[in-house]
């Protein structure tokens, strides 16, 4: 890798929270601290967490702050090496073949250049690979615990050399090793071999004041009394044994909604009307109502949650 640009970091722990601060996520020190070594040691990061706690924004939010293309892969059921690697463009090679014959090509040279890496059909662990910017891109491989074991046990082989062999080709290395970050929902265990070679962190739900911070990171406009409303009413339905409880996404749209509404103080019947901001499945919605949504609203309001009330120390 001679003569290529200086693989781009981070010079300090409180850099990597400073940067993320600035492109509107806030990283606690232990998730900042994974980050900071992910890049200083060249190894992917594995994310393990509930649905919607900003697993996948933290891949978008490392491309903006490195200045690096994001490359997605995103898992599913029957997934394979071929929709996640490369396609040959049969098309164009067919193209290719009736051009050599309108050009008079001799019989024994047509089609020598069919398998050859300008008719690949870069699917995202290809094209992060092979990835020409300047700079290494990252690569985010979203949900892995949806795909099969045995694309798991494909994903060691490209995460272990950054490298695959194509039988047409030979062997194709990255021009540059992307930073690599998975994210797992836990709707199955993956397998201990493909963890241990990534750095691991749990992100869990945040707690009342730092998703405060984070509401008013990406909404500023939302007053400091309506937020600390928004949050503490959040942290009791998670509380709840839903199907699905509320991330930080249901939040940051909840709280957008109630603006777009002239919403300046939470009550029940403006919260009953946006639920589904919140609640994605209609039993959790009729499981809220049977807990008594009305009284859930009033312990949100209750003093001792108001952020605006007295100066906050955030994490």
């Amino acid at each position: 890798m001679s003569g290529q640009e200086p693989r781009p970091g981070f010079a300090s722990i409180e850099e990597v929270q400073q940067k993320f601060a600035a492109a509107g996520y806030i990283a606690d020190r232990m998730l900042a601290t994974t980050m900071f070594l992910s890049v200083s040691l060249g190894k992917p990061v594995f994310l393990e967490g509930e649905p919607g706690v900003g697993k996948t924004e933290i891949a978008k939010v490392m491309a903006q702050v490195l200045d690096a293309e994001l490359i997605r892969l995103q898992c599913y059921e029957g997934l394979d090496s071929a929709a996640a690697l490369y396609e040959w463009n049969y098309t164009r090679q067919l193209l290719e073949l009736r051009l050599q014959e309108a050009r008079g090509v001799e019989r024994e040279q047509i089609g020598r250049n069919l398998f050859s890496e300008e008719f690949l059909l870069q699917r995202p662990l290809l094209k992060a690979l092979r990835s020409g910017g300047v700079r290494p891109p990252v690569l985010l491989i979203d949900e892995v615990d949806r795909s099969d074991e045995e694309f798991e046990a494909f994903l060691l082989e490209v995460l272990s050399d950054f490298q695959i062999t194509i039988p047409e080709i030979g062997t194709l290395r990255a021009h540059h090793v992307p930073f690599v970050i998975l994210t797992s929902n836990r709707t199955r265990e993956v397998h201990d071999a493909l963890k241990r070679r990534c750095l691991y962190h749990w992100i869990d739900y945040p707690s009342f004041d730092k998703e405060v911070r984070i509401l008013r990171s990406r909404l500023p406009e939302v007053e400091l009394r309506l937020a600390g409303q928004v949050c503490r009413f959040m942290e009791l339905l998670r509380e709840q044994d839903f199907y699905k409880r509320p991330g930080i996404a249901e939040t940051i749209d909840w709280a957008r909604a109630l603006l777009a509404l002239g919403i300046a103080e939470l009550d029940t019947p403006s919260t009953a009307a946006t639920l589904g901001c919140i609640l994605k499945y209609k039993g959790d919605m009729e499981k809220l109502h049977q807990l008594g949504l009305e009284g859930l609203i009033e312990m949100a309001l209750m003093p001792g949650h108001d952020p605006s009330a007295a100066p906050t120390e955030f994490c």
